[in-house]
């Protein structure tokens, strides 16, 4: 059997944690962000979980994480 090749776009998109979380950036952060406040523009940089549907479909696609 040939080990299975990790998917690299969604390598680039998503990280598992140590405690085999899926951690996820929002979408359309990083674009005009001069007029918000500081405060929303720190939430900005948080990462989120990825949603329970699609955890077990990005664990396949990236294997050795």
């Amino acid at each position: 059997m040939p080990k299975i090749k990790t998917h690299k776009a969604t390598s680039k998109r998503f990280t598992i944690t140590k405690t085999k979380k899926v951690k996820r950036r929002k979408a359309g952060q990083g674009h005009f962000n001069a007029r918000e406040s500081g405060v929303i523009t720190r939430r900005k940089r948080r990462d989120v979980n990825a949603d329970k549907g699609s955890v077990k479909t990005i664990k396949q696609l990236m294997p050795y994480n």
